[in-house]
This record gives structure tokens, sequence and C-alpha cells, in this order.
């Protein structure tokens, strides 16, 4: 009886003893956890604001390009952006001091105060001026609407999509691509008439008001009329299912550069870093569907090789000046030779030597025929102002690694350069120097109160930075 008393004894303090170091072990674990969840979360944020301050810094680095620019026809942005991962490595772990020091060709362990110890961040930074502008609509004006109707239709068009638009949807119904593209711009804009997505009718119509869908679905609810909050909202949208959100809105989300569409942005699209699709929806747009890219799949697939290898010909260099020549390419025309007065074109980048011209001949690709230059012209762009920065920062412990992930939108409209900043604050700390800037005059655009001092209140909170303002901000 002792025996069988101190046996059993013994099993339930073993019992005991484990449960409680297994609540021991999930404790310290989830503390532990925790704490490399903070550490994690500030190298990101670390990440975020170097990305700020290299975005803001390309107006100078341009500059110091001066010489290396008048041999290509005149300055260019810069897309500095797209090696911030490495450009960044001296401030990142050993990882990325590596990836810096092959890039410079400098050690940053000669540095002080560089690299992050016990932690460390990945870093994309996507241009979101290189992608289509679902927003466009939200500014109520019927050209936005139609620009944005003929972008989506130029997007969704082409016959080897026909498919998705033939299954019912998630809710039981039918929609075609013109139903979706209305869906999409009755969502955004103030008004309460239908949105025509028949960017090819010639004549007036008469604008049904919008239906009320969305009430009589299982579960209803009411259209926003207003611009979109984030890219996940488009899921309340009719017609976006999630075969529609994998080909046109986010076709891989581990590569956002991927991604096709935004709800972020000037309007205009950044020729000079759009995707080959992208660019394959502003032809169609351009050409009202009739370029014979829009109705050939063959057609569209040489199209989007041709422009492939040409990013992969002219890496990180910007190919247009500006949006004329982008125009000019298309139609396979010399802008050079038509604009009096202009300088010779460069062999290999402007004019009737542009690179994606004799691509376009190379591969028999015919000229696009561009219904209105000058409305196309004003539709792209190619300077950027507003990105999305995706940092990642992790920290390792042995086997395991915890990560937080922030996904920041910065727009840097209307943002000063840092120069700028810091010859403004040393004219404040010097009053009355030879140097000393003139007050804005009442009723100026830096100052519409008239005050030599800076507004103060929602104002000047909203007045951009060189960091220029966030927009979005997202922690995972």
């Amino acid at each position: 009886m002792a025996l069988i008393l101190v046996l059993a004894a013994l099993t339930v303090l073993t019992v005991m003893l484990t449960e409680i170091q297994d609540e021991s072990s999930a404790e310290f674990g989830s503390a532990l956890s925790a704490r490399d969840a903070l550490v994690a979360e500030y190298a990101a944020k670390s990440a975020v604001n170097l990305s700020r301050l290299l975005i803001a810094a390309e107006p100078t680095i341009r500059r110091s390009l001066t010489l290396v620019f008048a041999l290509v026809g005149g300055p260019r942005q810069i897309p500095v952006w797209a090696y911030a991962d490495r450009i960044l490595g001296a401030f990142n772990d050993s990882d990325g001091a590596t990836s810096f020091a092959s890039l410079a060709g400098v050690d940053p362990k000669l540095g002080k105060n560089l690299g992050l110890k016990g932690a460390g961040f990945r870093l994309d930074i996507i241009d979101e001026d290189s992608k289509i502008n679902f927003n466009v609509a939200a500014r109520g004006d019927a050209f936005s609407q139609t620009r944005l109707a003929s972008q989506i239709i130029g997007l969704i068009g082409p016959p080897q999509y026909s498919p998705l638009f033939e299954g019912r949807d998630a809710d039981e119904s039918y929609s075609d691509r013109r139903a979706i593209c209305s869906a999409i711009i009755d969502w955004v804009d103030p008004d309460q008439d239908t949105a025509l997505c028949d960017p090819t009718s010639t004549t007036a119509q008469q604008a049904a008001a919008e239906d009320s869908f969305y009430q009589l679905l299982k579960q209803p609810y009411k259209r926003k009329n207003a611009a979109f909050d984030s890219l996940e909202e488009l899921h309340r949208v009719r017609g976006v299912s999630d075969d529609f959100w994998a080909t046109f809105i986010d076709p891989n989300p581990d590569v956002p550069d991927k991604r096709i569409v935004t709800v972020w942005g000037q309007g205009a699209v950044n020729v000079n870093t759009a995707n080959p699709q992208t660019l394959l929806a502003i032809v169609c747009q351009a050409s009202n569907n009739l370029a014979l890219m829009c109705t050939d799949a063959n057609e569209a697939q040489k199209f989007i090789m041709a422009m492939t290898m040409l990013r992969s010909f002219m890496p990180g260099l910007p190919v247009f000046k500006n949006a004329q020549e982008f125009v000019s390419a298309l139609q396979q025309t010399n802008q050079a030779a038509n604009a009096p007065g202009t300088p010779a074109a460069t062999p290999g980048l402007g004019g009737g030597g542009n690179p994606i011209q004799m691509i376009m001949k190379a591969m028999q690709i015919p000229p696009v025929p561009i219904v209105s230059a000058a409305e196309t012209a004003k539709m792209v762009t190619t300077e950027s102002k507003v990105f999305s920065i995706y940092a990642t920062g992790y920290v390792r412990s042995g086997k395991r690694e915890t990560s937080v992930r922030i996904h920041a939108v910065v727009d840097f409209r209307g943002a000063p350069s840092p120069q700028q900043l810091i010859a403004d604050m040393l004219q404040r700390l010097t009053p009355g120097g030879a140097g000393q800037a003139t007050p804005p005059t009442a009723g100026s655009a830096q100052n519409p109160n008239g005050s030599s001092t800076p507004p103060p209140g929602i104002p000047s909170v909203l007045k951009p930075g060189p960091g220029g303002n966030v927009v979005y901000y997202r922690v995972d």
C-alpha cells in the first residue's frame, strides 16, 4: 500500500510539474516574441524613415548628374527607390552591410554608428504613380470618369480574359466587363448616375440612376460614393472576385511591384516605371481599343515582351524625358523632327532613335493609332510623387524569426527639399541677416492669411515636410 501511494503521489507531482513547466515555457516564449516584435517594429519604422529621406534626396542626386543627363537630352527622375534595399544597407544588419559594400565599394565597418545590432529589415519601395489609379473618378468631373473608364476597359478588355466574365459571381449574379467597370466608378464617384463605360461611343448618352445591386444581396450594404481608403476595399465592389483580384489587382502579394492598380497616386501614370501590362492598358485607352494589340492576344503578348526587353536593356535608366516622347514613340514618329528649333535627338534615347521605337519595329509591331495625342500626353507623366514603402523588420533568435511588416504610403507633392528646409531654418535663426527671406505677401500661396508666421492649427500640420505626408499606414 505504501509503495502504491508513493507511486501515485509521484505521478501526480510529475503531471503538475510538467504542466507548470509548459505554462512557464509558453509565457517565456510569449514574452520573447513580444520583445522581438517590438524591436522588429522599430526596425521597420527606421526603414520607413530612411526611405523617406532617400526619396527626398533624389532631386539633389539628379542635379549632381547634370553632365550625364546632358548627353541624353536633359534631366530625368532617377528611380533611386528601386535600389533602396542596397543603398540603405549601411544602416541595416550584416547582410545589408555586405550588400552596400558590394554596391558602393565602401566597408560600412569603417564608419561610426552604422548598422543594426540584433535586428534588420527588408525593404521594397513601390512607385504608386506607375499604376492605374481607381480613385481618379472621385474628382467628380466627367473627364476623369471617362479617362478611368478607358483605362479599366483597356486593362480588362483583351479577349484572353473573356472566361473571367462568363460565369456567375459569388453572389450568383453575372457581371460583364462594362458592369464591373461601371461598379468601380460608381463606388467612388459622388453622383447618383450610373457610369457609362463605353469609350468607343462618340455620341451623347443619358445615364440612368445607380442601381440597388448592393441592397438586394443577402447581407445588404450601401455604395460608398467616396474614394477608396485601401486596396482591400475593392473586394466590396460588384464583380471583383478572387479571380479578378488575382488577375488585375494584385497578381502576386509577395511581389508588390507586380500590382497593376492603386488607390493612391497623382492620377497620371509614370510611363518610365509602369510595368508592361499597365502600359498595354494605357495604349488601349489612348487608341480607344482600336490598336491591334488590344484585340489580338498574340499582338498583346508581343508588346508586353517588347516592353520587358526594353527594361532589361536599360535597367534603372528612364527612357522618356516627357510625355510627348512617349506619345511619339507609340506613333513611331520623330518628335525632334516635328518640333522646330529642338536639338537633334541622341541616338538610342530620344526622338526617332527611341529604344521603344526600335524594338517595336524589330518585332513588327505597327504604330498605335492614338485618337488624341494631346489628351494622351495629359494622362501620363515621367515624374513620380507617391510611393508605397513596404518595410519588414525582423529579429532572429536561433531558428526563430520574429517579423513585423509596415506598409506606408507617402505623398511627396509639394514637399520641399532638405536643403530648402535647412536654408529656411538658418534664415529664421538669423533675423535681420543678409540672407533673410522676404515674408510672404498677403493672400499668397505660401501663406493665405497674409501673416509672416506660418498659419497655426491644422494647415500647419498638413503642410508637407521634406519627408512627404503619410497618407496610409498599416502594421501587420
